[in-house]
């Protein structure tokens, strides 16, 4: 009996020796893994030893322990740090084992942003997959380049001019709302002016007025903006990086749920935009009455576009584009155009000068703006640009070398995070003395002159340079010129007051509070 109880069938042995077998092969592939990456690791560690860094880096755990988890607290060490090692050609940082280097000087950007090779974009945009899929903004290689050539037409000047009277309407609105806080107390615009920029977007990028300005606690109003927050955080918190375990925490549901949110509405936009465009093709042909399509809108652009082959873009390429449409068009532009309110409000000479053109321009009427008169507004222009040099809409942004680099005559292995920071950058002495200063006529012809080409890359620059930029400086004028032809502006908060938080986007803190009076 007693040994009985030994006794194990040879079919249970087979299936022993084989979970053994199965464990010890996932172990050994496991540690075969980890030991490939080490060395890769150690050799990246010797190659970028030379280059200048902020104070010497722990093993595997590099600066992550100097560096600040506050958004805050986080953009004012970058700026800091940027500033105290301006004189070097080059940063070095470790972020736990995956090694970066921080880019402000302008040769140094020219190298990475004009290459035709380094377009990767950083393993952080991985994040914004979910929402926004392999589009634009993210996708890669020949994807992107096929999908950059057939939707760069959709941006050309005479498609953009049907977009300036969907902009004049909802700068209307906004003007509207803004009546109420003449001569009254100091209150903050910030919100007033991101519903604007997303009721202009959403009609702009998918024919749908969502009267975010009349409602802006909608759920698709209130999804865009915490989705935005969700991948941010996530971002920030490397325990959240796994698909898997980020489905057991509370932000997961939550980040699937914005998501189901957000994806329900572009598709049912998409569904019905196709509808109309199949009933009107109809009626071209004589067989039923179709609907009446009032407006183009980006979505009708993407529904006709068509790639090299000839083959036309699926559903899912479609949505593709209009949520990268959606994400990119309205947060920067919306920040942009507060920063705008918020210096004019502070130098009153500037502001003066802008009312004296809108004048020129403009007379004495309330009539919408016009491609033409967008053209005459020089001096504005200058305003905007000079405000995106002080509070780029994007701080910072990465790529992923996917070869080999030589910046500043340092070698920079394949795999290196290269971070572009332009707030610091725009902020280099050299091409912009009292760079702190708000001076617009940095801008007119004869003083850009010689400036470096990368001196000032508020849009990026090179193969992957924001393919919207136009329609943002666009947007920019109309609602800017429509608010300053009503109200004169004044901030009361001063630089230091302002609370720079540098996340996905340069945002003040505590908001942009200014007063307003109609203008005699």
């Amino acid at each position: 009996m007693g040994g009985d109880m030994w006794v194990v069938p040879v079919g249970q042995k087979l299936l022993y020796w084989g979970a053994t077998g199965a464990v010890t092969l996932v172990g050994t592939i496991l540690a075969l893994t980890m030991l490939q990456m080490l060395v890769a690791y150690v050799r990246k560690w010797q190659q970028m030893k030379a280059i200048p860094t902020v104070a010497t880096p722990y093993p595997l755990l590099g600066h992550s322990l100097l560096m600040k988890s506050d958004s805050q607290e986080f953009f004012e060490q970058v700026n800091y740090y940027s500033e105290e090692y301006r004189h070097e050609p080059l940063l070095k940082l470790w972020l736990g084992p995956v090694p970066m280097v921080a880019l402000y000087h302008a040769d140094n950007v020219e190298v990475l942003l004009s290459s035709s090779k380094q377009i990767d974009k950083s393993y952080m945009y991985k994040f914004l997959e979910p929402w926004l899929g392999l589009g634009l903004l993210t996708s890669t290689g020949n994807k992107w380049r096929s999908r950059r050539k057939m939707l760069t037409p959709t941006f050309h000047f005479m498609i953009l001019e049907e977009f300036l009277d969907i902009m004049n309407e909802q700068a209307n609105v906004l003007i509207s709302k803004l009546e109420k806080h003449v001569d009254q107390e100091a209150f903050n615009c910030f919100l007033d002016i991101t519903l604007c920029a997303l009721d202009i977007i959403c009609e702009t990028a998918m024919g749908k007025n969502i009267g975010a300005q009349a409602n802006g606690d909608s759920e698709y109003v209130r999804s865009v903006f915490r989705m935005t927050d969700i991948i941010l955080r996530r971002i920030k918190m490397p325990w959240l990086w796994l698909d898997v375990w980020y489905l057991l925490f509370k932000e997961g549901w939550e980040h699937r749920r914005s998501l189901k949110i957000l994806h329900d509405f572009t598709d049912k936009v998409i569904e019905e935009r196709a509808r109309e465009k199949k009933e009107n093709e109809a009626q071209k042909n004589g067989d039923v009455k179709a609907k009446n399509i009032k407006r183009q809108a980006f979505l009708d652009l993407l529904l006709n576009a068509t790639d090299e082959d000839g083959s036309t873009l699926s559903h899912q390429d479609i949505r593709e584009e209009v949520d990268t449409f959606m994400f990119e068009g309205h947060d920067t532009t919306a920040t942009a155009m507060n920063w705008i309110i918020y210096l004019l409000g502070s130098y009153p000479e500037a502001q003066r000068k802008v009312h004296n053109e809108l004048d020129e321009v403009f007379g004495k009427s309330d009539r919408p703006a016009t491609m033409d008169d967008l053209k005459k507004l020089k001096y504005l222009d200058c305003v905007i640009k000079e405000s995106l040099r002080l509070f780029p809409s994007v701080p910072f942004f990465a790529r992923t070398l996917s070869s080999d680099c030589i910046m500043a005559g340092y070698k920079v292995p394949k795999g290196t995070e290269a971070l572009v920071l332009p707030y610091a950058l725009h902020r280099d002495p050299k091409h912009f003395p009292d760079p702190e200063d708000f001076q617009p006529e940095r801008f007119f012809p004869e003083n850009s002159h010689g400036r470096h080409p990368y001196a000032y890359v508020p849009f990026s620059a090179g193969p992957r340079n924001c393919i919207g930029q136009k329609f943002a400086i666009m947007e920019e004028k109309t609602l800017i010129s429509s608010v300053l032809r009503r109200f004169q502006v004044e901030s009361i908060q001063k630089r230091e007051e302002l609370g720079l938080m540098g996340e996905m986007i340069l945002r003040p803190k505590n908001g942009i509070w200014i007063k307003l009076k109609t203008r005699t």
